[in-house]
């Protein structure tokens, strides 16, 4: 089993905005949960090009966004949003926060109680920590497929999947375990259109496992994959739709 070095997921703002401007425009009701008030003090944690940060701002909470992604930075700052480049799991602010809102962005977090302790010390006692996130059975279509090539290729089926999809009873225990009183959580299926296909999803989100391969053969492996997917997500008319799945929660700080 050929276990090739992978690089790491790299974020470019106008690509993402071109291939997945569905994960802000399907998070409003996330910005809902959290119900910004006048005034409140907010970190965006992974904020990307601030679309939604741009949306709690105009709601009348004070921002500041937190990316790692030096191109998402940039893009949150040309969109006039305070924002910081940080790690998730280390952010320079002391307990400053009224909230701490984030979409999308904790499935992509393999240490998920560091990133939860993290947000704890950022947060002002009774502070609130709101996000949805991949949980589990999302885009197990497609990562069931990437499977199945992957073995046939010859490479370890551990390289499809970098994310962590974790059930309600999971994370819930989670954010108790890490100080948080946990107020609701669901998980909620959402298929989900994908505007420029199959093809800008996994450019966009799986490029790291295509890479491995070698030139040659990435063309024949993308067809492979995407031939094992049309079948479930891919209608009569060429519309695509992933099978997302979510999950949602609203949890409040215990304690100092």
């Amino acid at each position: 089993m050929r276990q090739a070095p992978q690089k790491g997921q790299e974020w470019q703002a106008q690509s993402y905005a071109r291939h997945a401007g569905f994960v802000a425009a399907l998070a409003l009701p996330v910005v809902d949960l959290l119900a910004p008030q006048q005034g409140e003090e907010i970190l965006d944690l992974g904020c990307g090009d601030a679309a939604l940060t741009c949306e709690i701002a105009n709601r009348g909470g004070s921002v500041i966004g937190v990316d790692e992604s030096p191109s998402m930075v940039r893009a949150a700052l040309a969109a006039g949003i305070r924002t910081v480049r940080a790690d998730a799991c280390a952010l320079p602010f002391g307990p400053r926060f009224d909230a701490v809102f984030s979409n999308a962005v904790l499935h992509w977090i393999d240490t998920p109680d560091r990133a939860i302790r993290a947000v704890r010390e950022v947060l002002k006692p009774d502070g609130r920590f709101v996000a949805e996130f991949g949980g589990h059975g999302c885009v197990a279509t497609i990562l069931t497929a990437m499977r199945a090539v992957a073995r046939a290729w010859g490479y370890d089926e551990a390289s499809v999947c970098p994310w962590y999809f974790p059930t309600v009873d999971e994370y819930r225990q989670r954010l108790e375990n890490g100080g948080f009183t946990v107020n609701y959580i669901e998980l909620i299926p959402r298929p989900t259109p994908l505007a420029t296909g199959i093809e800008g999803w996994l450019e966009t989100f799986r490029a790291p496992f295509f890479a491995q391969f070698p030139e040659k053969d990435r063309n024949a492996v993308r067809r492979q994959v995407i031939s094992l997917i049309k079948p479930s997500l891919c209608d009569d008319g060429g519309n695509w739709t992933a099978d997302y799945v979510r999950v949602r929660f609203a949890a409040q700080k215990n304690g100092k």
